[in-house]
């Protein structure tokens, strides 16, 4: 008896470790996605988000990647946060990522370093 198997050409498992085809993935390199940065945006209303902010227009935008920060510690500042990250990640509360959000009433974009890209990612998201 033969079974049909599905065939996927843009991935590979060769000795149960899954292979992607580099152009099928957006990479991130130096904290910077299809050439936008991340940052931390910091709104009126909505709170603070980390992410790629995109289309930016006065007030308003969409974040690509977004994480809201609901609370951080380890950081006295979210300039602070930008540079250098969370010291206690353990301690902070950021939201799942959402794979694009539109916000108004954006007051504030700082540019994280690298640095603080893998600090921010790198907090085990906060869920119920």
């Amino acid at each position: 008896m033969t079974t049909k198997q599905k065939i996927n050409f843009d991935e590979i498992n060769v000795n149960g470790i899954l292979y992607v085809r580099k152009d099928g993935i957006n990479i991130i390199e130096n904290n910077i996605l299809d050439g936008l940065k991340f940052s931390i945006i910091r709104t009126y209303s909505a709170g603070v988000f980390a992410g790629y902010p995109k289309n930016i227009n006065e007030k308003t935008g969409t974040v690509i990647k977004a994480i809201r920060i609901y609370y951080w510690d380890g950081a006295c500042s979210l300039s602070q946060l930008a540079v250098e990250g969370t010291k206690k990640p353990e301690n902070c509360k950021f939201a799942i990522e959402v794979p694009e959000i539109y916000l108004s009433e954006i007051i504030e974009i700082i540019p994280c370093t690298k640095m603080s890209f893998e600090s921010i990612t790198g907090v085990k998201p906060w869920e119920i």
